[in-house]
């Protein structure tokens, strides 16, 4: 039996623990590999208009990987942490992507709480029963996953003397992470000379200081995360601007970026909009202004 593993949505973000699970399996597994226009293509192809871009990407890895596997793994994520929700396509990820037949050779469809070992468990042990791997070789695959880091952490790449400054990169961890949905916006600024700092997550000692005044805590788990890196790093002058790499149709999104806005005030930050019909040339031009706008405002400090 072939396992298909698509490398979307949140692949990124527990890639170690993904493939340490599938490792110790002991099943022949194919990953889709990184994201590219052939892949997009097919998701276009397969998805209804209205779908945001992350989950065309998805779709896509999915019908590549049908050609290759028997099966492949479409998880239904309820959480990812104690206490906070993720947007609701991830609950119904396998009738959002599934048409007909195909839902049959999807696997991992159990509700999953990433946050409740035990119960994690439980749904991985359950779904390897009813594709005939035996429960103690799930549950060795599951230890050896269990020593894993979830979260990836931040990766700081520091300022340099010469450059336009240094910005932080904050989204959904599948904007920022994939870098042919965002167009390789990393290294499109580190031409021009600006340092990022990109991670999808923050210190948590920082979080209640940062979410404080806020009437309740935020409801969605990458809103926090994201509203919580925005006031850190102004509170601690780490970054001289914020670049936020979103999709259209994103709901959350509309909320997040708006109450960064708020928070922030007149710090410089970018929203960059993502589609299938985003032209390169326009995500360039955009960079480089605010790149020159980082450039003249650290002058003006000097």
């Amino acid at each position: 039996m072939r396992i298909g593993v698509p490398e979307a949505l949140l692949f990124q973000r527990y890639e170690a623990y993904i493939r340490t699970f599938f490792d110790n399996l002991g099943v022949e597994t194919i990953y889709s590999g990184p994201s590219n226009r052939e892949i997009l293509e097919l998701g276009i192809k397969n998805s209804v208009d209205e779908t945001c871009l992350p989950m065309k990407i998805f779709q896509g890895h999915v019908n590549k990987l049908l050609k290759e596997c028997d099966k492949i793994a479409v998880p239904r994520l309820m959480k990812c942490e104690y206490g906070d929700s993720i947007c609701p396509k991830f609950a119904g990820l396998p009738e959002l992507i599934g048409k007909g037949s195909m839902k049959d050779r999807f696997i991992f469809t159990e509700p999953m709480y990433l946050s409740a070992g035990s119960r994690l468990k439980k749904a991985l042990i359950k779904q390897g029963s009813r594709i005939d791997i035996p429960k103690a070789r799930m549950e060795q695959a599951f230890r050896a996953a269990e020593g894993v880091t979830f979260c990836s952490k931040q990766d700081y790449i520091p300022k340099g003397a010469e450059g336009s400054g240094t910005i932080a990169l904050l989204g959904h961890p599948y904007n920022v992470s994939d870098r042919f949905a965002n167009m390789d916006v990393v290294n499109k600024l580190k031409r021009l000379g600006v340092s990022v700092l990109t991670g999808d997550r923050l210190i948590r000692e920082e979080e209640n200081s940062s979410l404080s005044g806020l009437m309740k805590a935020p409801y969605w788990m990458f809103y926090r995360e994201n509203l919580t890196t925005a006031s850190a790093l102004l509170k601690n002058g780490i970054a001289d601007g914020i670049v936020y790499v979103s999709s259209f149709c994103c709901g959350t999104d509309s909320v997040i970026i708006e109450m960064i806005r708020n928070r922030i005030g007149d710090f410089p930050m970018l929203v960059v909009k993502l589609d299938e019909h985003t032209a390169e040339a326009g995500i360039d031009t955009r960079l480089e202004a605010f790149a020159e706008l980082l450039e003249r405002q650290k002058h003006r400090s000097m």
